[in-house]
């Protein structure tokens, strides 16, 4: 009888194990099929860009394609939302950071808990924005931009990729700790907020790097000043706006995520290959070229990057009353 209790709970011990072995074996295949990456912007975009980077990157590493999925509308939330609803199998990421923190607060109905439902995964680069003015302009510095706005109240406009996007926000910031009131036009992307810059139908721009770059020096827009804290390397010859508006930075942060409750061996893997592609030499030259820095951190340490970009542009979005449309 002992013997057959024996055997029983060998027997039972044996089978309760089964299912945990190939959830093993998937998570150390992983990926065995093609990865949808969901990019909530449009081609072209800071957002895409990085994304793409990371992507071919991943897709040499592991041996399957990773696709990005451009899904744009409604700042990203659209694209975000897809991701929630995907299987949390590591075959669907989302490509997310400040946008998604300050959609957070932004849209009062959404269908989503940014925090709660995602799995942060990597961070790949963090940068600043950069303030670009039309040539004609009459301002060389951020404190004359500063004096020109304020002795012309409502007559200076800048524009955004729309409304909510950190460009919005660089820009909402600066007016709430300078006191001066520009005339806010969304566009649906930067590309055509830059177009309209260069044609003058705008006088300023909170752009993200990536974009602004070739026009600055190919002296299409001047370059005023960045929104970090301290000096940017792609132009390290312009100030922070900071030295002029104390307490002011915003940036531009881009990483991966997922639907929660991805299971935690197929996150280390892709964060471990994803840090590895940030210390690539060609990776971050090509980050450098762009106005970004790699950002390697664990997945714990970028949640708490998001959590905390959401609290920051909570409070600027309820004290602007700033509303989605």
């Amino acid at each position: 009888m002992r013997l057959a209790r024996r055997q029983l709970l060998r027997w039972a011990a044996s089978v309760a194990a089964l299912p945990i072995v190939p959830r093993v074996a998937s998570a150390q295949a992983y990926p065995t099929k093609p990865v949808r990456m969901i990019v909530g912007f449009a081609s072209g975009s800071a957002s895409d860009i990085l994304t793409r980077l990371i992507a071919q990157w991943l897709s040499e590493r592991l041996g399957q394609p990773f696709v990005i999925e451009n899904r744009g509308g409604a700042g990203g939330t659209l694209g975000a939302e897809a991701a929630v609803r995907a299987p949390p199998d590591g075959y669907t990421l989302l490509a997310c950071g400040s946008a998604d923190a300050v959609n957070a607060s932004l849209y009062d109905k959404l269908n989503y808990n940014f925090i709660r439902d995602i799995t942060p995964i990597a961070d790949i680069a963090y940068g600043p924005l950069v303030l670009v003015i039309h040539p004609s302009f009459p301002a060389q510095t951020i404190p004359e931009f500063i004096a020109y706005a304020k002795a012309n109240p409502d007559k200076v406009a800048f524009g955004s990729a729309g409304i909510g996007t950190v460009a919005h926000m660089a820009g909402a910031l600066f007016m709430a700790l300078t006191g001066v009131q520009l005339v806010y036009v969304p566009y649906r992307g930067l590309a055509p907020a830059l177009t309209d810059l260069i044609g003058g139908q705008v006088q300023a721009i909170f752009s993200t790097m990536p974009p602004a770059i070739a026009h600055v020096k190919a002296g299409k827009l001047r370059a005023l000043g960045v929104t970090s804290a301290g000096r940017s390397e792609a132009f390290p010859e312009l100030p922070p706006i900071a030295n002029f508006v104390p307490g002011y930075e915003a940036s531009l942060r881009q990483g991966i995520g997922g639907p929660k409750d991805i299971p935690a061996s197929i996150v280390d893997k892709l964060n471990k290959e994803i840090n590895a592609g940030l210390a690539d030499p060609g990776i971050k030259a090509r980050l450098a070229d762009l106005g970004m820095m790699p950002a390697p951190v664990t997945p714990a340490v970028f949640g708490q990057l998001l959590a905390d970009e959401t609290d920051k542009w909570g409070k600027v979005i309820r004290a602007a009353n700033i509303k989605s449309q």
